[in-house]
């Protein structure tokens, strides 16, 4: 007869090898079914997209030493569904939008995220948003961002209950070139509140000057008397 040791390990054996094939299993009818709904060739619409640039100095925003740096933030509509992603083994589902850009060295491609969202159950896997604000404002590694070709995609992460991460992006991207055109405005708005600042100033003098000149008169005055 076995030992219990031996009964106790061979159960054991017998557990993890089914374990191992029910996870197999789950794995491969998973994956079949997402290459049954074509998830990898999803359409997305990506429209309506402003952008806003600022100067910040904060090294929360990408400044180094204090030097300025530039900021975009984004306004966009986005209309996806990610209802055929979802089967048995899906936890939840990470999207993210990303924009990619030339790099200033050469064969070189930058990636920035300017939104994301989790989606956690089928019910809510239908997006069709509307003037939706960027999460987060994204700089480049130069000072300046403006006048940047952005090619916007919709990417996603499909997060199982068991097996590995699947990724992926949507098809239908969007192109957008930041506008230059923000910075010039900024510097006339700066010029005109300089200007401004000059008006009062030459009041100023001009007020010094009729008061040296009263008290002149009247110097001269009592020095006659």
């Amino acid at each position: 007869m076995y030992s219990l040791s031996q009964r106790f390990q061979n159960v054991t054996n017998q557990a993890l090898t089914y374990s191992f094939l029910i996870i197999g299993f789950v794995i491969a009818t998973s994956w079949f079914h997402l290459q049954q709904n074509n998830v990898f060739q999803t359409p997305v619409a990506i429209n309506t997209l402003n952008s806003n640039i600022n100067v910040r100095s904060s090294r929360f925003f990408g400044s180094t030493t204090g030097k300025p740096k530039e900021n975009a933030k984004i306004t966009f509509d986005l209309d996806a569904d990610f209802t055929p992603f979802f089967n048995w083994n899906t936890k939840q589902i990470f999207a993210y939008l990303v924009a990619e850009y030339n790099g200033d060295e050469k064969n070189t491609k930058n990636t920035v995220t300017f939104w994301d969202k989790i989606i956690a159950d089928k019910e809510n896997a239908v997006l069709s948003i509307k003037s939706e604000k960027s999460k987060y404002a994204v700089w480049d590694l130069e000072d300046k961002f403006a006048g940047r070709e952005l090619t916007f995609k919709l990417q996603w992460n499909i997060q199982p209950w068991i097996g590995p991460l699947v990724f992926g992006e949507t098809v239908g991207n969007c192109t957008f070139t930041l506008p230059v055109e923000q910075k010039e405005k900024a510097s006339s708005n700066t010029n005109n509140d300089e200007a401004t600042a000059e008006k009062p100033q030459k009041k100023n003098r001009k007020a010094r000057k009729a008061r040296k000149a009263k008290a002149t008169n009247k110097d001269s005055t009592e020095n006659k008397n």
